[in-house]
């Protein structure tokens, strides 16, 4: 009888102690795999990943120090998450975009390639599709990003065809449409300084009894304001996961969305009602970037990988989310 262990598959997860990386990783090792995060903890917290294997690094800077952790470490694939994200931020700062997203994942190609690991989960975005011309919006439609943070994504896209196509790279981008939520217990979930997302920012002015401030209401919606497909980080996880065990020769691409959206009065109403407090809005201008309509048709990752979302409904969301926030209020200790 054959009583050996079976080894547990290593994946390298960059950005891995940031919000969706720190969970996915959760969700990696429940799965029976073994998680190793790179990260330069920027905007990824230590605290989340405490009991991880951890290497601190930045991708555009330290590719001496990621070789030899592709050398030690020996992955089986990456799963990337490691990218800046604000879109109003890159609209400024195109240049700290472009470098950080664009060179740190050319960094981590070529080491990828040297060290004959030829898999990668890519962290993509509903932002490369820009403003859409038809709503909910499928893999095929249009790319016109109308953000850096967009066009960084889209480039990056482009590369991982190529690869596939030059040096047999399999890769699968995940275009995520709006990530929320946290485990169900509160103990993992957004902590970003300054907070740009609109359900940790508005859990944050419920608890410090501050009015929210609201992006514009004269949108061409029902109500006025932005429309946006919410994805349960716990859901967004389990599709990583079932990346990981679906590459194919070449580069695939999917939607991770609900094909539902809500308003953002209607996410502060949901707030509201589990909050149970009933905080003041001030609405200001427009936030450069933001396109009125974003709806995921996701059809192609649920028939192809089996996906589905079990946590996306928006009382769950806000209900998880709000555990988090009502333990940490302050996020993680510094």
């Amino acid at each position: 009888m054959n009583n050996k262990k079976k080894k547990k598959k290593k994946i390298l997860v960059t950005g891995g102690a940031g919000y969706i990386g720190s969970i996915t990783v959760q969700v990696l090792k429940k799965e029976g795999f073994e998680p190793i995060i790179f990260d330069n903890l920027v905007t990824g917290h230590k605290e989340s990943i405490a009991q991880e294997k951890f290497y601190q690094g930045d991708l555009v800077k330290d590719v001496a120090l990621l070789d030899k952790v592709f050398k030690e470490e020996k992955p089986e694939a990456v799963v990337h998450f490691a990218a800046m994200s604000l879109v109003g931020e890159s609209v400024i700062n195109p240049q700290k975009y472009f470098t950080n997203n664009l060179v740190g994942a050319l960094n981590l190609l070529k080491v990828m390639l040297e060290n004959k690991v030829l898999k990668i989960v890519f962290s993509s975005t509903a932002a490369v599709y820009g403003e859409p011309k038809k709503v909910p919006i499928d893999e095929n439609a249009v790319k016109n990003p109308t953000s850096p943070y967009g066009e960084s994504k889209l480039m990056i896209e482009k590369i991982l065809d190529w690869y596939g196509q030059a040096y047999g790279l399999e890769s699968i981008a995940l275009r995520y449409f709006n990530a929320c939520g946290a485990l169900l217990d509160g103990s993992l979930g957004e902590d970003h300084h300054p907070e740009s997302h609109l359900i940790p920012a508005t859990m944050q002015a419920a608890l410090n009894q501050k009015n929210f401030k609201l992006f514009g209401n004269n949108y061409p919606t029902p109500d006025g304001t932005c429309i946006r497909d919410y994805i349960h980080v716990l859901d967004l996880a389990q599709a990583h996961i079932l990346a990981l065990k679906a590459f194919q020769k070449g580069f695939q691409f999917y939607n991770v969305g609900t094909n539902h959206g809500f308003s953002v009065l209607e996410v502060l109403k949901m707030i509201k009602k589990v909050s149970d407090i009933d905080f003041g809005i001030t609405v200001i201008e427009r936030r450069a970037g933001d396109p009125v309509r974003l709806i995921a048709k996701a059809d192609k990752i649920r028939e192809e990988l089996g996906w589905k979302p079990k946590y996306s409904n928006l009382e769950t969301i806000v209900k998880s989310a709000w555990e988090w926030h009502k333990k940490h209020p302050s996020g993680f200790a510094k």
